[in-house]
């Protein structure tokens, strides 16, 4: 380990936040890593969401999730920081020596002067119904995430739940699937209004008031039966695909025992983005503080925060603030 290299900066997750963060890092010629337990960049949105239009990115009226993170990948991999794939970061123990030390699953040990944790919501376990015979048919009708539109082409699709994926799912089907169903247990959605209205303006087939009863099929989804939580009335229709929009179940798993102030499930920080250990910071949808909004767009702000202070813990003698990008020509110069 003596001549294992050390880092500036370390994030855990190679997401949004994460990507943006590296980006950051670059920005301020931090000696940079990625760690992410996927096989490849993107996190969620590149795992579960690839065609998946997000509306609320600057600069984008719209983009495709894939989209956004070609486009991240390449601004963040402009300075070339290490990238380590598949990847579980199980071990963190902070104030050994001058390092942060971070084990990982395949028996690797990573060495980091800081780490910024961008884990998103940790492990994710998509959130199911208890109705019969919805486990026999995952994977033949009964989808938890859409990777691929195209594969709904011609399809009669139900999508379940009255979130913002549910109905952005529901909307973006509909350019390819013969029908599209949208059933919700309660009168009112979840979503963001833009997106509630727009739904119910298009040629999806909105039930509020209405859930899963049971589904119908030999060796897959053939039909389904739903019914009126205020009434019991049921409507039986054929379908090809059921599409679960009811959210993923987050764990926080090995990050529960590194020593981190946890509170509702996420990790708390300071105003700096620093958690409780010195030297660890913590960005995006993992954490939480007085006023928190889980937002891309909030997500890569706080990556830029943390980065900024994280580069002043390295070197003292360097200013938090970075000035601004439009200046680095001139610097060159």
């Amino acid at each position: 380990m003596a001549d294992q290299p050390v880092y500036d900066i370390t994030i855990i997750g190679g997401g949004p936040s994460g990507l943006f963060a590296a980006f950051y890092a670059g920005l301020r010629a931090a000696k940079t890593k990625i760690i992410d337990s996927l096989p490849q960049l993107g996190g969620q949105l590149a795992a579960l969401y690839p065609d998946k239009y997000i509306y609320d990115i600057p600069g984008f009226p719209r983009v495709l999730a894939r989209e956004l993170v070609e486009r991240q990948v390449e601004q963040a991999m402009q300075f070339s920081p290490t990238v380590c794939l598949n990847e579980k970061v199980t071990e963190l123990h902070a104030g050994s020596g001058h390092a942060v030390e971070l084990r990982t699953e395949p028996g690797h040990t990573h060495l980091s002067r800081t780490v910024i944790i961008a884990a998103g919501v940790g492990a994710f376990v998509p959130r199911t119904l208890d109705i019969p015979d919805i486990k026999a048919m995952e994977g033949k009708g009964v989808y938890y995430f859409v990777q691929d539109l195209q594969s709904f082409q011609g399809k009669r699709v139900l999508v379940v739940g009255g979130g913002d994926t549910a109905l952005d799912w529901a909307h973006s089907l509909l350019d390819y699937a013969a029908e599209v169903t949208l059933i919700h247990r309660r009168g009112t959605f979840r979503a963001h209004e833009q997106t509630v209205s727009e739904i119910l303006k298009s040629s999806c087939t909105v039930l509020p008031y209405y859930e899963l009863k049971s589904l119908h099929g030999e060796n897959c989804v053939e039909s389904a039966t739903v019914f009126d939580n205020r009434t019991d009335d049921e409507i039986h229709f054929e379908l090809d695909a059921v599409v679960m929009g009811l959210g993923f179940l987050a764990n926080l798993g090995p990050i529960r025992d590194w020593g981190l102030e946890i509170a509702k499930n996420s990790i708390r920080v300071d105003h700096t983005y620093q958690t409780n250990l010195p030297g660890v910071y913590a960005v995006g949808d993992i954490t939480t503080y007085d006023g928190k909004l889980k937002l891309i767009a909030t997500a890569t702000a706080e990556a830029a925060v943390a980065v900024n202070f994280a580069k002043h813990y390295v070197d003292p003698t360097v200013k938090v603030s970075p000035g601004h990008s439009s200046d680095r020509d001139k610097k060159k110069n």
